[in-house]
């Protein structure tokens, strides 16, 4: 796959050198034009040096906008986030933070490990989840195996909205949070059980409780299976995809 021989044949001090001194280059000459000048004023003036500064600030920006193009176009060649994250100097899940969503923008969506053939439609996720980042990491770790429709809500009241608006598609399956605002996982998965519209579709709870009567309680309210999110972030990738394998891939789903 292309970009995994990936080698940069300078050390990270020698590039540094090299970028410090083209930067600071063009950064002046830069200035230089913003003020219509030849020559920085005297020392003493703040004039010329906090046009540099803007121009530094602008200059940073940029290579931030350019990072994430460059990043995009890796990612459509076939690299994936531990490639990404090794240009840069940095882990799969730093990568990972700096350019969420990423591979949303590739037609093939690459991936770091094969995934299962496409679906003929893409299946739907209803993620029942008030934490951002956690919210992030799971349509991420999705995403990676093939076509999903994820939707996120963020209490149990959102959800049931959700569920319950004329024309809302069946979510082909629901990750399920339990501390949430307003209506909590509990209280929704009790609802969910209970309705005979929505009580055929697959529930797994995903949450940071390992308490014992959380556990017996998701169950008694027949939650179809209860996972805890570990902290590790490569085995929180691992466990979301597993539940996604299980529920999406393998078990046979009742007909919409």
């Amino acid at each position: 796959m292309p970009g995994k021989n990936f080698v940069l044949r300078t050390t990270s001090e020698e590039t540094a050198a090299i970028a410090d001194a083209r930067i600071s280059d063009l950064a002046h000459r830069l200035a230089r034009q913003l003020q219509e000048n030849t020559a920085p004023p005297a020392s003493g003036d703040p004039a010329y040096p906090l046009t540099l500064l803007h121009v530094l600030d602008q200059l940073q920006q940029a290579t931030e906008r350019l990072q994430r193009q460059a990043a995009t176009d890796a990612a459509r060649a076939g690299a994936g986030y531990p490639q990404l994250g090794a240009a840069c100097g940095m882990t799969r899940q730093g990568a990972r933070r700096r350019w969420p969503g990423l591979f949303h923008h590739s037609n093939e969506k690459p991936t770091e490990q094969p995934t299962m053939t496409t679906p003929a439609r893409p299946f739907d996720v209803l993620l029942v989840e008030d934490d951002i980042a956690d919210a992030m990491l799971i349509e991420e770790a999705l995403s990676e195996r093939g076509a999903r429709n994820l939707v996120q809500v963020t209490d149990g009241v959102a959800a049931l909205e959700h569920l319950r608006a004329p024309g809302t598609a069946r979510p082909d399956l629901i990750v399920l949070d339990l501390n949430m605002p307003r209506m909590n996982g509990h209280d929704l998965l009790k609802i969910l059980k209970t309705d005979e519209d929505l009580q055929a579709i697959p529930v797994v709870v995903l949450t940071t409780s390992t308490a014992p009567d959380d556990v017996a309680d998701a169950y008694t309210s027949h939650a179809n299976a209860y996972v805890s999110k570990p902290v590790n972030l490569d085995a929180f990738e691992q466990a979301v995809q597993s539940i996604d394998a299980f529920y999406l891939d393998t078990a046979t789903r009742p007909q919409p």
